[in-house]
């Protein structure tokens, strides 16, 4: 710094004095910043009008035709996301081959949730084994609380014969309830066999996830290339936006099924324990995983995830469910309330009617597993839009107003003095060259 000339005790006016004081200010500055955003990107008239419109309709064709195999794509791509960060952490800029990178975060990945599947099987097959054997018992202890309610309602002369018709719901809860069981058993115990069966799809997704996470630079290069030209920041950047939408929404989706599934587990064990629901404390680890499995369904998922305990409740003693129903409500407004707004945050922001109609649509074209990853698509899309409502502009079908024509990149020529011709803004009264009046004199032709 010692080269740095002295100010000077008056400013020197000179055109290279000038010159030199507005270079270091250019250099602060680098190409790309968001101080200086890239101009936005006009769409013709006809390609609103022709290319769009059948390029949508293309785009819907080509996802209806292609079916089962879209959604092994889209699968593989929201693992993908998910994971690509980890792989990023790994990665360190080229410590480590990539490929290395990518096999040690799939088999941690599967070694947590291989260790996560073998700490809930036993216990949960047990407490259902334990519920099986326990069903029968349920319903005899309900057909007598049934016929005392009978026959209370035959000495106060009401004409009602509820306990007939209690044995035959009983009965066919009964049966529907042990053939569940026996299916959710026989799952836990042949969880192999399943896996064997289903290894096609499952093995697409991996080796396709896979392809993704280790050609991710030349994905992002491609989808750059292919979006508008953003500042050159990572918060305006369009394929890092992507990623951070779907692995933010994944990670707080499972931690929000944790808390919940915990939540409701731990609630009905201290029921239980309490004895307002002496069951609770036998199947308190069933309950618990079944309705964080349920949390992964928004907006329904809770009420599934709460009918097992209510019905197990409701056959052992009707005020014991009216409880477990409490229970369940405070849940949801320690969800609603609470966990929610802390775990997802900023997360989503979805509107909640776009959420429904992407929940819909996912289950309708793909079941279950549309459903699951609607909403990490309907993440992706809407940072696709914002991004693309950031970057372009669609040219008018009219008149191009001024603050449009600034936005498209097209500035409207400024007014010029009428006597010396030097341009001045428009609500300048006189001007800064010549100082002439710029005020219209009256009668004078405009």
């Amino acid at each position: 710094m010692s080269d740095e000339p002295a100010a000077p005790k008056e400013p020197d006016t000179s055109p290279h004095q000038a010159a030199r004081d507005q270079e270091p200010t250019e250099r602060m500055e680098p190409a790309g910043t968001s101080s200086s955003a890239p101009p936005k990107v006009v769409v013709p008239r006809w390609v609103q009008l022709g290319t769009l419109p059948v390029a949508l309709l293309g785009l819907w064709a080509l996802a209806r035709a292609a079916g089962v195999v879209l959604l092994i794509f889209v699968i593989a791509a929201v693992i993908a996301l998910m994971l690509n960060p980890l792989v990023k952490l790994v990665y360190r800029g080229g410590r480590l081959p990539r490929g290395l990178a990518v096999a040690l975060v799939y088999l941690g990945f599967f070694l947590v949730l291989a260790g996560g599947v073998a700490l809930l099987v036993n216990p949960v097959t047990t407490q259902v084994k334990r519920l099986q054997r326990d069903v029968p018992s349920l319903v005899r202890s309900a057909n007598r609380s049934l016929a005392n309610l009978q026959r209370t309602l035959d000495k106060q002369g009401i004409k009602i014969k509820v306990q007939e018709q209690g044995k035959t719901a009983l009965q066919t809860l009964q049966t529907q309830v042990l053939k569940r069981s026996s299916s959710i058993v026989s799952f836990g115990q042949g969880v192999l066999q399943r896996v064997v069966e289903a290894a096609f799809g499952v093995i697409l997704v991996i080796v396709i996830s896979i392809y993704m996470l280790l050609y991710a630079d030349r994905i992002g290069a491609l989808v750059r290339s292919v979006m508008p030209p953003g500042d050159g920041s990572k918060d305006d950047d369009f394929a890092l936006a992507t990623q951070r939408a779907v692995a933010g929404y994944v990670r707080a989706q499972l931690l929000f099924s944790l808390i919940m599934g915990v939540s409701a587990g731990v609630g009905l064990w201290i029921f239980g324990v309490a004895g307002i629901f002496p069951d609770g404390q036998r199947y308190a680890v069933f309950f618990g995983v079944f309705y964080g499995l349920m949390e992964l369904i928004p907006y329904v998922g809770p009420i599934l995830g709460g009918i097992p305990p209510v019905l197990v409740a409701l056959f052992s003693d009707p005020l014991s469910a009216v409880w477990v129903v409490l229970l369940l409500v405070a849940l949801q407004q320690f969800e609603g309330h609470v966990v929610a707004p802390q775990v997802f945050g900023h997360t989503l922001r979805i509107n909640p009617l776009i959420v429904i109609f992407a929940l819909l649509l996912g289950a309708q074209l793909y079941g279950i597993l549309g459903a699951l990853v609607s909403l990490p698509v309907a993440a992706v899309l809407r940072e696709t839009v914002v991004y693309l409502r950031r970057h372009l502009v669609l040219e008018p079908w009219g008149p191009v107003e001024p603050a449009l024509a600034g936005a498209m990149g097209e500035v409207p020529p400024r007014p010029r003095c009428p006597e010396c011709g030097a341009e001045h803004a428009p609500d300048d009264t006189y001007c800064g060259r010549c100082g002439a009046s710029l005020t219209p004199r009256v009668g004078a032709p405009s």
